[in-house]
């Protein structure tokens, strides 16, 4: 059998995509340099490893559900809400989460809440955490129908396991009380080894109206706060000061 193919048959058998599918790259290349054994090893190995990491921070990215933009390159930081270049700098560099705490993005509607959020959350996939982006409402289904559904168990698990679980709009609307109970059941098993990010347009004073529950509300908000650095967000909607429209900029 001819060398290439036999190498291609032993990149199936053993699993080695990156380096079955840069093969003849990587020959060309090699005979262009008149690599030696050892050189040429090094960069079948190194295209391999590349490859399996890029495909697992994908993997790792689809799992984390982020919105469609979260890139923090590509923040603007014309945009007035609150947050300096210094502070969203310094979140990036994710040293609180080592340190199990945690993020409350306060604000209104449209003051870059979301995006921070689940750029932090993208940033951390990338380094090697298990990160995850839910909204309320997604993370409430989960709990709800975790002992119904294997998916939802499945997803359940793997929350448990997070190192980082952003929870976009979280007390956007009211919560019933069973639903209230078992995110709190949720948060208090995790929220010693799990750090989170909670974005919010409500003040932790009405978290109690939203829950229901007075009591519960401080349970809640003690764990949250208890290593929690709130950041206020403030300012006009940036979607609405720069939506687009469907017709043509007037010319005349």
């Amino acid at each position: 059998m001819e060398p290439k193919l036999l190498i291609r048959q032993y990149c199936q058998q053993f699993n080695m995509s990156g380096i079955n599918k840069a093969i003849d790259n990587l020959l060309t290349e090699a005979e262009r340099k008149s690599q030696g054994y050892l050189d040429y090893t090094v960069d079948l190995l190194r295209t391999e490893a590349d490859y399996r990491q890029v495909r697992d921070i994908n993997k790792r990215m689809k799992l984390a559900a982020l919105p469609r933009y979260c890139d923090l390159g590509n923040y603007d930081h014309n945009f007035s809400n609150g947050i300096t270049v210094t502070r969203l700098n310094q979140l990036q560099e994710l040293h609180w989460m080592d340190q199990i705490y945690n993020i409350i993005l306060m604000g209104p509607s449209g003051t870059g809440k979301t995006f921070v959020s689940a750029g932090l959350c993208a940033e951390a996939v990338k380094r090697g955490y298990k990160a995850y982006f839910r909204t309320m409402d997604n993370l409430i289904g989960t709990l709800k129908m975790k002992e119904i559904t294997r998916t939802a168990k499945a997803e359940y698990k793997r929350l448990l396991n997070a190192h980082l679980i952003v929870i976009d709009d979280i007390m956007l609307f009211p919560v019933e009380k069973r639903e209230a109970v078992s995110l709190f059941n949720f948060i208090n098993q995790i929220y010693e080894k799990t750090s989170f990010i909670i974005t919010t347009n409500k003040k932790p004073a009405e978290w109690a109206l939203m829950l229901g529950d007075e009591v519960l509300a401080t349970a809640l908000l003690d764990r949250l706060l208890f290593q929690c650095e709130v950041i206020n967000l403030s300012g006009k909607s940036y979607r609405l000061e720069n939506r687009k429209t469907i017709f043509e900029a007037n010319k005349n």
